[in-house]
């Protein structure tokens, strides 16, 4: 329990105290269904309006960093009829996974998932869990510097964009919107457009500020996975944690949906044109298209060679800097149909 001036300064900082479930997207077929979440004692409430006053900015940003979590916990939810229980990590994090007993339909699915103790629901949470369509393509992107201008390779400048700006401040590049959604209507299963997985090193922190950006912005709807949750005391880390965890998230991506050819968007701003040839190496079959937005000048060799190493395994690359050199690179491979008038 907290003393009343806590208690009082959580109120005024609009933090919960008392359990919290933080439920996630999750994605899967026939075979196997994963859905993500935290556990946590102290967490955030949403925001519902943004100012422009970069203070009112800042406190938001920092509150978001303000979490404890509540490990070794139960949590479960329930699937056609059948139980699926996970445990909490140290940090809260949990993972719930399991084989359904019978193919789900295409398209996104509400789950609930609960907290109880003693067979009493303490804290339970809603997301939606994304099944996709027979589909030619699907995407893989990174977020920051590569559709979000974040200056991810300098701490300074990331820091002072996430502190002065919020998510309806913030700016996309020019013409990745258009992009996007191009690919995400083309070759599309009828009505339905193309699967989106948004691959990030940003901290599950970031999760809601992120999903508000994307939502401003109309991006195609897809699943997000992010990087391990901060506490406040390490949010001058904030995006700089380890980049292999991005290697094996997009590895599970492959592995559960076999059957689709896979483009890779990023940019040269951190470790994406590594990440994205160590993909290509261990997947050549599946991988049709990388992208990789220039950013930052001191890694333009490093990257070249990259890029250089998955053309000569086969795969249709992009290294550019303006999203209209992208979308033409995309239409003259096929990747975007062309209407013809």
């Amino acid at each position: 329990m907290f003393n009343a001036l806590t208690q009082n300064l959580l109120r005024l900082l609009s933090i919960h105290a008392g359990p919290t479930l933080k439920v996630y997207d999750g994605y899967g077929d026939e075979n196997n269904i994963v859905v993500y979440g935290h556990l946590l004692s102290l967490s955030p409430m949403p925001v519902k309006t943004y100012r422009r006053r970069w203070l009112v900015n800042a406190l938001s940003l920092l509150r978001l960093f303000i979490v404890k979590p509540i490990a070794n916990a139960n949590v479960s939810l329930e699937w056609q009829g059948n139980t699926h229980r996970g445990v909490t990590e140290k940090d809260g994090f949990f993972k719930i996974e399991w084989t359904p007993a019978q193919k789900p339909e295409s398209g996104w699915h509400t789950v609930t998932v609960r907290y109880t103790v003693n067979d009493t629901t303490i804290a339970e949470s809603t997301a939606a869990v994304f099944t996709p369509h027979d589909s030619q393509y699907a995407f893989i992107s990174d977020i920051d510097d590569t559709f979000l201008v974040s200056h991810s390779a300098t701490l300074r400048k990331r820091l002072y964009v996430l502190l002065t700006k919020n998510p309806e401040s913030r700016k996309p590049f020019d013409g990745v919107v258009e992009h996007y959604r191009l690919l995400a209507k083309s070759h599309a299963h009828g009505d339905a457009p193309n699967p989106f997985f948004y691959v990030s090193s940003s901290e599950w922190n970031l999760y809601d500020y992120i999903r508000r950006f994307a939502d401003k912005h109309e991006l195609p709807r897809g699943v997000f996975l992010l990087n391990t949750i901060k506490r406040l005391s390490q949010f001058w880390k904030t995006g700089q944690g380890k980049h292999e965890g991005k290697f094996v998230r997009i590895v599970r991506i492959l592995k559960s949906y076999p059957d689709h050819r896979y483009v890779l968007l990023g940019d040269d701003s951190q470790r994406d044109p590594f990440i994205y040839a160590s993909v290509v190496e261990h997947f050549p079959q599946s991988v049709r298209a990388v992208y990789v937005r220039r950013i930052r000048k001191a890694n333009e060799v490093k990257a070249s060679e990259a890029v250089a190493q998955m053309e000569k395994a086969g795969v249709a690359c992009c290294y550019f800097t303006h999203s209209s050199e992208a979308i033409a690179h995309s239409r003259s491979i096929g990747l975007i149909e062309t209407v013809e008038s």
